[in-house]
């Protein structure tokens, strides 16, 4: 029998989703321990790649959030290392970490995004304050380049809109601005150029937020909602369509909310969605017959077939 190829899971990290990346990458390795792969796990604790130096890996698995793993600059150290690893390149990555250029591909291909404008540290409040009235209360007004609802606020009138930006600005000198949709918030994964099972996300704060997404048990996660068949499609062709428009490949989830008036509005695209097994993209997988440690060997088989063609004396399954 062939020997298992080694797989080197990458977490960890110095963005302000450390915490969450490394409870990504325990799962993953023990998971893929579980199918026979040899794993090496690897904290990151710089942002130069210098950990990697001396591991004898076949594939990476990438099991970062947040920046220096979402945002590309990862992706290009193990492209010059030569490396294969899962998911996104480097240009899909910064494109889908960059959320005022990922909403202008969006609009390019046709799809519905809020309406939105750039703000600036060092905007006076009056000009912050214009610009939520032009888009019209309420706006959410976020972080453009962080994932997992960091640094994200919701704004009903001109008294706080100040405050959410002075926090958005935590995480960079440009922020968004962003008209807020009402509707139901859905979240569909993306596996192989395949759309998965539709999840409603629901939560008993005002939005999908930080806290909502990891601290509040009163969180529901509804898979399959009762939407008509039509719909639910329409969903995940919009889901499917924000994956292509940004270049993406692999494994990544999209975040969206449909209107009463039947509309899919794409949010972002997340590139390295979160991995744990209570995550959503492994309820979706779940959902589709994918238990969570088959998953996981997907997601390394493709990395693999994809950029050097490693499994194929091993008789890997149709993905």
């Amino acid at each position: 029998m062939n020997k298992m190829p080694t797989v080197a899971v990458l977490q960890g990290g110095t963005s302000s989703e450390r915490g969450v990346s490394l409870r990504t990458g325990a799962s993953v390795a023990r998971a893929l321990a579980s199918r026979g792969y040899r794993v090496v796990e690897i904290d990151l604790q710089t942002e130069t790649g210098r950990e990697l130096d001396g591991v004898k890996c076949d594939v990476a698995f990438i099991a970062m959030h947040g920046r220096f793993g979402e945002d590309g600059a990862l992706q290009a150290i193990l492209d010059r290392r030569r490396i294969p690893y899962t998911g996104s390149g480097p240009e899909a990555s910064r494109l889908a970490m960059d959320k005022a250029e990922a909403k202008r591909l969006f609009r390019g291909k046709g799809l519905d995004t809020p309406a939105d404008r750039l703000i600036i540290y060092g905007d006076s409040v009056d000009v912050l304050q214009q610009g939520a009235r032009s888009l019209g209360y309420p706006v959410v007004v976020k972080p453009k380049a962080e994932g997992s609802s960091v640094g994200i606020s919701l704004h009903r009138d001109d008294s706080t809109v100040f405050e959410g930006a002075i926090d958005a600005f935590r995480y960079g000198r440009v922020a968004m601005m962003e008209k807020f949709i009402a509707g139901r918030e859905m979240t569909v994964g993306i596996l192989d150029g395949r759309a998965l099972p539709v999840i409603e996300l629901k939560p008993k704060r005002a939005f999908f937020d930080f806290v909502a997404k990891y601290a509040d048990p009163e969180t529901q996660y509804i898979v399959n909602p009762a939407l008509d068949p039509d719909d639910l499609r329409r969903i995940q062709g919009a889901a499917l369509a924000a994956h292509k428009a940004l270049g993406c490949d692999g494994a990544s989830r999209v975040d969206l909310i449909f209107t009463p008036l039947h509309s899919a509005f794409v949010l972002e695209v997340n590139t390295i969605p979160g991995m744990t097994e209570r995550s959503l993209l492994p309820k979706a997988a779940a959902a589709a017959g994918i238990e969570y440690a088959e998953l996981c060997d997907r997601i390394v088989r493709h990395a693999a077939a994809k950029r050097r063609g490693l499994f194929r004396s091993l008789g890997a399954a149709s993905l």
